[in-house]
């Protein structure tokens, strides 16, 4: 299970609406206890794909390194990635598939018409075949 402050939900349903109709992509700080990964700290991220960014996001790695470094320093840990889907459902994509981490989280946001419809969080396999929808919990 993941549960998103109220502060951090604002923020990334706020910079999916921003960026939309291109996707978004940030990274997620927090903590994990019995089971539940609760994110207390968003950090925007440029979405460096290269080309058309309607239905691709991409990190750039010194970025995550970067999150995974302010984590640290902020006594959190790097819990997850978040992404928006626009003019589509919150699905995890085959090409997310292949670009995740099975360590995270990854929270998509489902952006229409630049408002935001809804989210889910997905956790991949080890082998990135698969992702299992994760109960995703926010703040408001």
């Amino acid at each position: 299970m993941i549960r998103i402050e109220a502060q951090p939900w604002t923020e990334m349903v706020r910079h999916a609406c921003a960026t939309y109709p291109d996707e978004c992509v940030g990274v997620m700080l927090g903590a994990g206890e019995d089971g539940v990964k609760t994110v207390r700290l968003v950090l925007p991220m440029k979405n460096v794909s290269p080309g058309p960014k309607l239905q691709r996001y991409k990190l750039d790695t010194n970025d995550l390194r970067a999150a995974d470094a302010e984590a640290r320093r902020r006594g959190l840990t790097v819990v997850g990635i978040y992404h928006s889907h626009p003019d589509s459902d919150a699905y995890f994509s085959e090409t997310d598939l292949k670009n995740s981490c099975p360590w995270y989280s990854f929270v998509v946001l489902s952006v229409r018409k630049g408002k935001f419809d809804h989210g889910t969080s997905w956790l991949p396999d080890a082998e990135q075949t698969a992702a299992e929808k994760e109960i995703l919990v926010t703040e408001t």
